[in-house]
Protein backbone atom coordinates (compact mmCIF):
# COMPACT_ATOMS: atom_id res chain seq x y z
CA UNK A 1 0.00 0.00 0.00
CA UNK A 2 1.02 3.26 -1.11
CA UNK A 3 0.05 5.73 2.21
CA UNK A 4 -0.31 9.12 1.27
CA UNK A 5 -0.80 12.04 4.09
CA UNK A 6 -1.07 15.86 3.44
CA UNK A 7 0.94 16.19 0.92
CA UNK A 8 1.74 20.04 -0.50
CA UNK A 9 3.93 21.36 -3.10
CA UNK A 10 4.04 24.62 -3.92
CA UNK A 11 5.89 26.73 -6.28
CA UNK A 12 5.89 30.61 -5.60
CA UNK A 13 2.10 31.29 -5.66
CA UNK A 14 1.35 28.24 -7.39
CA UNK A 15 0.36 24.59 -5.12
CA UNK A 16 0.14 21.69 -7.94
CA UNK A 17 -0.39 19.61 -4.88
CA UNK A 18 -2.53 20.67 -2.07
CA UNK A 19 -2.93 18.66 1.46
CA UNK A 20 -3.59 15.25 -0.67
CA UNK A 21 -4.17 12.33 1.36
CA UNK A 22 -4.90 8.95 -0.07
CA UNK A 23 -4.28 5.22 0.20
CA UNK A 24 -3.30 3.39 -3.04
CA UNK A 25 -4.07 -0.30 -2.66
CA UNK A 26 -2.77 -3.25 -4.39
CA UNK A 27 -2.81 -3.81 -8.38
CA UNK A 28 -3.27 -0.90 -10.70
CA UNK A 29 -4.72 2.38 -9.12
CA UNK A 30 -5.79 5.13 -11.64
CA UNK A 31 -5.16 8.71 -11.23
CA UNK A 32 -6.77 11.34 -13.50
CA UNK A 33 -7.52 14.93 -13.45
CA UNK A 34 -7.46 18.14 -16.23
CA UNK A 35 -4.28 19.33 -17.65
CA UNK A 36 -2.20 21.28 -14.78
CA UNK A 37 -4.20 19.27 -11.68
CA UNK A 38 -1.01 17.91 -10.65
CA UNK A 39 -0.79 14.43 -11.15
CA UNK A 40 3.13 14.96 -12.85
CA UNK A 41 4.14 16.79 -9.61
CA UNK A 42 2.65 13.79 -7.68
CA UNK A 43 4.86 11.52 -9.98
CA UNK A 44 7.37 14.04 -9.50
CA UNK A 45 7.53 14.17 -5.70
CA UNK A 46 7.30 10.16 -5.86
CA UNK A 47 10.75 10.14 -8.11
CA UNK A 48 12.44 12.49 -5.80
CA UNK A 49 12.58 15.45 -8.38
CA UNK A 50 10.38 17.34 -6.19
CA UNK A 51 10.47 17.70 -2.51
CA UNK A 52 7.25 19.14 -0.94
CA UNK A 53 6.75 21.52 1.64
CA UNK A 54 4.29 19.06 3.91
CA UNK A 55 3.49 16.16 4.29
CA UNK A 56 4.40 11.95 4.33
CA UNK A 57 4.60 9.11 1.76
CA UNK A 58 5.19 5.62 2.91
CA UNK A 59 5.58 2.84 0.48
CA UNK A 60 5.17 -0.89 2.19
CA UNK A 61 5.98 0.70 5.02
CA UNK A 62 9.04 2.69 4.16
CA UNK A 63 9.19 6.30 4.85
CA UNK A 64 9.71 6.65 0.64
CA UNK A 65 10.74 10.86 0.93
CA UNK A 66 13.74 9.99 3.68
CA UNK A 67 15.42 8.64 0.11
CA UNK A 68 17.22 10.30 -1.90
CA UNK A 69 16.18 9.83 -5.43
CA UNK A 70 19.32 6.78 -6.36
CA UNK A 71 18.10 4.68 -3.48
CA UNK A 72 14.26 4.61 -4.13
CA UNK A 73 15.35 3.81 -7.94
CA UNK A 74 17.07 0.80 -5.93
CA UNK A 75 14.54 0.32 -3.80
CA UNK A 76 12.31 -0.25 -6.68
CA UNK A 77 10.53 2.35 -7.77
CA UNK A 78 10.27 2.86 -11.41
CA UNK A 79 8.16 5.39 -13.82
CA UNK A 80 7.79 6.54 -17.58
CA UNK A 81 7.55 9.85 -18.75
CA UNK A 82 5.15 12.00 -20.92
CA UNK A 83 8.41 12.12 -23.43
CA UNK A 84 10.16 8.94 -24.41
CA UNK A 85 13.47 8.28 -23.03
CA UNK A 86 14.49 5.32 -24.74
CA UNK A 87 17.98 6.02 -26.48
CA UNK A 88 16.97 6.09 -30.38
CA UNK A 89 19.97 4.60 -31.74
CA UNK A 90 20.27 1.57 -29.50
CA UNK A 91 18.49 -1.57 -29.58
CA UNK A 92 15.45 -2.32 -27.48
CA UNK A 93 17.75 -5.11 -25.60
CA UNK A 94 20.66 -2.65 -24.63
CA UNK A 95 17.82 0.55 -23.79
CA UNK A 96 16.55 -1.93 -21.29
CA UNK A 97 19.77 -3.57 -20.35
CA UNK A 98 20.79 0.24 -18.88
CA UNK A 99 18.01 0.58 -16.40
CA UNK A 100 19.92 -2.08 -14.45
CA UNK A 101 23.50 -0.69 -15.39
CA UNK A 102 24.09 -0.44 -11.50
CA UNK A 103 22.00 -3.27 -9.81
CA UNK A 104 23.70 -5.93 -8.40
CA UNK A 105 24.03 -9.27 -9.81
CA UNK A 106 26.14 -11.33 -12.31
CA UNK A 107 25.93 -10.52 -16.26
CA UNK A 108 23.80 -13.83 -16.84
CA UNK A 109 21.19 -12.69 -14.29
CA UNK A 110 20.67 -9.53 -15.78
CA UNK A 111 20.75 -10.95 -19.15
CA UNK A 112 18.00 -13.12 -18.32
CA UNK A 113 15.44 -10.23 -16.48
CA UNK A 114 16.08 -7.79 -19.57
CA UNK A 115 14.85 -10.62 -21.94
CA UNK A 116 11.97 -11.17 -19.79
CA UNK A 117 10.97 -7.69 -19.44
CA UNK A 118 11.20 -7.39 -23.06
CA UNK A 119 8.93 -10.85 -23.58
CA UNK A 120 6.90 -9.87 -21.34
CA UNK A 121 5.47 -6.69 -23.60
CA UNK A 122 5.80 -8.25 -26.78
CA UNK A 123 9.12 -7.31 -28.44
CA UNK A 124 11.09 -10.12 -28.25
CA UNK A 125 10.67 -10.12 -32.20
CA UNK A 126 12.41 -6.79 -32.32
CA UNK A 127 14.85 -7.07 -29.31
CA UNK A 128 17.83 -6.64 -31.49
CA UNK A 129 16.64 -3.47 -33.74
CA UNK A 130 17.18 0.05 -33.00
CA UNK A 131 14.50 2.12 -31.00
CA UNK A 132 14.59 5.08 -33.56
CA UNK A 133 13.51 2.36 -36.47
CA UNK A 134 9.99 0.78 -34.31
CA UNK A 135 6.47 2.77 -34.73
CA UNK A 136 5.30 4.41 -31.79
CA UNK A 137 3.12 1.71 -29.96
CA UNK A 138 6.37 -0.15 -29.64
CA UNK A 139 8.46 2.74 -28.44
CA UNK A 140 5.63 3.06 -25.75
CA UNK A 141 6.13 -0.54 -24.95
CA UNK A 142 9.90 0.13 -24.67
CA UNK A 143 9.49 2.40 -22.14
CA UNK A 144 7.23 0.01 -20.22
CA UNK A 145 9.74 -3.01 -20.48
CA UNK A 146 12.31 -0.66 -18.80
CA UNK A 147 9.71 0.44 -15.80
CA UNK A 148 9.17 -3.16 -15.29
CA UNK A 149 12.64 -4.92 -15.91
CA UNK A 150 14.24 -6.86 -12.18
CA UNK A 151 12.30 -6.63 -9.80
CA UNK A 152 10.27 -3.19 -9.13
CA UNK A 153 7.86 -2.59 -6.62
CA UNK A 154 6.20 0.25 -7.70
CA UNK A 155 5.74 1.67 -11.36
CA UNK A 156 4.23 5.35 -11.86
CA UNK A 157 3.38 5.33 -15.69
CA UNK A 158 2.57 8.64 -17.05
CA UNK A 159 0.23 9.23 -19.92
CA UNK A 160 1.14 5.66 -21.73
CA UNK A 161 -0.88 5.77 -24.37
CA UNK A 162 -0.87 9.38 -25.61
CA UNK A 163 -0.95 10.15 -29.37
CA UNK A 164 -2.01 6.10 -30.09
CA UNK A 165 -4.67 4.67 -31.71
CA UNK A 166 -7.51 2.89 -30.07
CA UNK A 167 -6.35 -0.88 -31.02
CA UNK A 168 -2.59 -0.25 -30.31
CA UNK A 169 -3.97 1.34 -26.52
CA UNK A 170 -6.00 -1.78 -26.14
CA UNK A 171 -2.87 -4.00 -26.39
CA UNK A 172 -1.16 -1.39 -24.00
CA UNK A 173 -3.98 -1.92 -21.79
CA UNK A 174 -3.44 -5.84 -21.71
CA UNK A 175 0.36 -5.33 -20.79
CA UNK A 176 -0.60 -2.97 -17.69
CA UNK A 177 -3.19 -5.31 -16.45
CA UNK A 178 -0.47 -8.36 -16.50
CA UNK A 179 2.17 -5.63 -14.31
CA UNK A 180 0.72 -7.06 -10.45
CA UNK A 181 0.49 -10.69 -11.15
CA UNK A 182 3.10 -11.48 -13.34
CA UNK A 183 5.72 -8.70 -12.55
CA UNK A 184 4.86 -7.98 -8.72
CA UNK A 185 4.42 -4.38 -9.07
CA UNK A 186 2.24 -2.46 -7.63
CA UNK A 187 0.97 0.35 -10.59
CA UNK A 188 -0.30 4.05 -10.38
CA UNK A 189 -1.46 5.03 -13.84
CA UNK A 190 -1.65 8.47 -15.26
CA UNK A 191 -3.81 8.95 -18.56
CA UNK A 192 -6.13 10.96 -20.16
CA UNK A 193 -7.67 7.93 -21.85
CA UNK A 194 -10.80 6.70 -19.72
CA UNK A 195 -10.70 3.52 -21.67
CA UNK A 196 -7.45 2.59 -20.80
CA UNK A 197 -7.93 3.56 -17.18
CA UNK A 198 -11.34 1.67 -16.54
CA UNK A 199 -10.12 -0.95 -17.93
CA UNK A 200 -6.84 -1.29 -16.03
CA UNK A 201 -7.61 -0.08 -12.98
CA UNK A 202 -10.14 -1.18 -10.07
CA UNK A 203 -9.60 1.83 -7.79
CA UNK A 204 -8.93 5.39 -9.48
CA UNK A 205 -8.30 8.98 -7.43
CA UNK A 206 -8.88 12.50 -9.52
CA UNK A 207 -7.07 15.82 -8.89
CA UNK A 208 -8.10 19.16 -9.46
CA UNK A 209 -5.92 21.99 -9.15
CA UNK A 210 -3.99 19.89 -6.81
CA UNK A 211 -6.36 19.09 -4.11
CA UNK A 212 -8.53 15.17 -4.27
CA UNK A 213 -12.01 15.54 -4.99
CA UNK A 214 -12.69 11.77 -5.26
CA UNK A 215 -11.42 8.05 -5.10
CA UNK A 216 -12.99 5.00 -4.85
CA UNK A 217 -13.98 2.15 -7.83
CA UNK A 218 -13.22 3.49 -10.96
CA UNK A 219 -16.67 2.61 -12.10
CA UNK A 220 -17.58 5.10 -9.14
CA UNK A 221 -15.62 7.68 -9.14
CA UNK A 222 -16.15 8.26 -12.94
CA UNK A 223 -20.12 9.41 -12.36
CA UNK A 224 -19.20 10.86 -9.82
CA UNK A 225 -20.72 14.46 -10.47
CA UNK A 226 -17.94 16.39 -9.23
CA UNK A 227 -15.49 14.67 -11.30
CA UNK A 228 -18.02 15.00 -14.36
CA UNK A 229 -18.04 18.76 -13.86
CA UNK A 230 -14.36 18.66 -13.32
CA UNK A 231 -12.89 16.80 -15.82
CA UNK A 232 -15.39 14.92 -17.67
CA UNK A 233 -17.23 17.51 -19.00
CA UNK A 234 -20.94 16.21 -19.29
CA UNK A 235 -22.74 13.34 -17.92
CA UNK A 236 -23.58 11.79 -21.40
CA UNK A 237 -20.05 11.54 -22.33
CA UNK A 238 -19.43 8.87 -19.26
Amino acid sequence: MIEIDGLTVRFGGVVPLDQMSINFTAGTCGLIGPNGAGKTTFFNVLSGFVRPIAGVVRAFGDDLLSMADFRRARWGLRRTFQTEQAIANLPVYENVLLILEHTKGDRSARRQQVNAAIEFVGLGDVALREVGTLGAAQRRLVEVARAVVGTPRLVLLDEPAAGLPEEETQRLGDVIRCIPDDVGAQVILVDHDMSLVSGCCETTAVLDFGRLIASGPTREVLRDDNVIRAYLGTEEQV
